[in-house]
């Protein structure tokens, strides 16, 4: 169940080019962030993959889907219920043994599915307007003010004779 994250040839094999040939050749490609997670959510949910045969492959899936989440929380409001869902999932560990690991995968990947949902149906639109409320930039005055202070604690500093 290990998926390679590693580029592939034509025929199936991996390609291993040199580095320098990767940063000059070829651009870095973004992935469309909704499309990444649809994609990890399947792994999960979809009825022709394979259940995850060990530990390591729960927690890999679980490690990706808690990583989709975190991306995906930046595009929605911190009172979204789903958000509040998916994060309270998230931060639970995966419990041990073989039923209980993967429901919470399940679990897990249904909360990151709904949250994509969420952000498809508010996208940039609660992101753009969360980041007006929180970002405030000082006017002219306010930066004017602060300069001359800073200058006048400067001269005032120059003219303390030293000791």
């Amino acid at each position: 169940m290990r998926l390679s994250l590693a580029p592939r040839q034509t025929d199936g094999q991996r390609a291993t080019p040199s580095r320098k040939a990767r940063v000059t050749d070829e651009p870095v490609r973004r992935r469309n962030q909704a499309t990444a997670t649809a994609e990890t959510v399947a792994l999960v949910l979809d009825e022709e993959s394979p259940l995850p045969e060990t530990a390591v492959d729960v927690e890999d899936l679980a490690r990706r889907l808690r990583g989709h989440i975190n991306q995906l929380g930046v595009m929605v409001s911190n009172e979204e219920p789903a958000l509040r869902h998916a994060q309270q999932l998230g931060s639970a560990g995966v419990p041990d043994g073989y039923v209980p690991s993967r429901v919470y995968l399940v679990q897990l990947a249904k909360a990151t599915q709904e949250l994509a949902a969420t952000v498809g149906t508010c996208g940039s639109h609660c992101a753009k307007q969360q980041r007006r409320r929180c970002r405030w930039t000082p006017g002219i005055n306010v930066r004017g003010a602060v300069f001359a202070l800073a200058l006048a604690c400067l001269v005032l500093a120059a003219s303390v004779p030293r000791t």
